[in-house]
């Protein structure tokens, strides 16, 4: 039987009011994200990139995006992320699939080092770790908004909705994973989303207006993660049962509560 619970927490600096930021430092995923998760990566790719010039302006970029995402419907691919943690030189790297589409549908199955699904069906978002028996569930809310932004970050955005969000600029062109890519620096406009996250950088494959990387540097740290897509699939489609929370009868589903009802 599946058992429900909430769980309060007491304020941290980790703890944001804002249940998308949440979400993705507990789940440890895209910040879609949740942001969902994922890259061993070679350290040529973690360098840090200097504003250089480039054929492309961001005007360019962002019209590009907003003609691709008109026609994009879903994706599939595989993912690894690897979180760096600079003070210890620490690397870890988990991996799995994303299944994606553009209803505001997710589905993130890691595998390796241990299996855990990230889930998104519209306003909602599940944490389901099979190795505690444990559901997380996260209500979006007034949020969405900034969860549409985040957890499919340059797979079928729009150039408009990136602006809305953040402050975007070209810094550069780069050839990764043999696709030439066009890399964007994005600066939350969100205060609070900005306390956790500083900036953002993507690599997007200018053969189809995806992102095959993202890079986020947390606020103050200087730490940092990066997450490759590879085998990204536009053709599958994708069912709506793909997108419902079925899990296990025995699992504890928990609603975890941090003045969520903040702004």
């Amino acid at each position: 039987m599946i058992r429900w619970a909430a769980v309060k927490k007491s304020p941290s600096p980790l703890n944001t009011r804002c249940p998308v930021l949440r979400i993705a430092r507990r789940a440890r995923i895209p910040c879609i994200a949740l942001t969902l998760a994922l890259a061993g990566m070679a350290a040529s790719f973690a360098r840090a990139y200097p504003q250089q010039r480039t054929k492309w302006t961001t005007e360019q970029v962002l019209r590009e995006l907003d003609d691709a995402a008109k026609k994009f419907h879903s994706l599939t691919a595989d993912v690894e992320r690897t979180t760096v943690t600079v003070a210890v030189n620490d690397r870890s790297t988990e991996s799995g699939k994303i299944f994606l589409r553009s209803d505001k549908k997710m589905r993130i199955e890691l595998t390796k080092p241990d299996q855990r699904t990230i889930l998104r069906d519209d306003d909602k978002v599940w944490h389901y770790l099979p190795k505690t028996k444990r559901v997380e569930e996260y209500d979006l809310g007034k949020h969405a908004g900034l969860a549409d932004s985040l957890l499919s970050l340059g797979l079928g955005s729009s150039g408009s909705s990136l602006k809305k969000q953040y402050l975007v600029t070209v810094i550069g062109e780069d050839t990764l994973e043999k696709s030439k890519t066009v890399v964007l620096e994005l600066v939350p406009k969100d205060e609070k989303f900005r306390n956790q996250i500083a900036r953002i950088q993507l690599w997007v494959d200018t053969s189809n207006w995806l992102a095959i990387q993202q890079k986020l540097f947390e606020t103050g740290s200087g730490d940092y993660i990066i997450i490759l897509y590879s085998n990204i699939n536009t053709k599958e489609k994708l069912r709506e049962s793909e997108f419902k929370p079925n899990w296990p009868k025995d699992v504890t589903v928990v609603k975890p509560q941090a003045g969520d009802s903040g702004s």
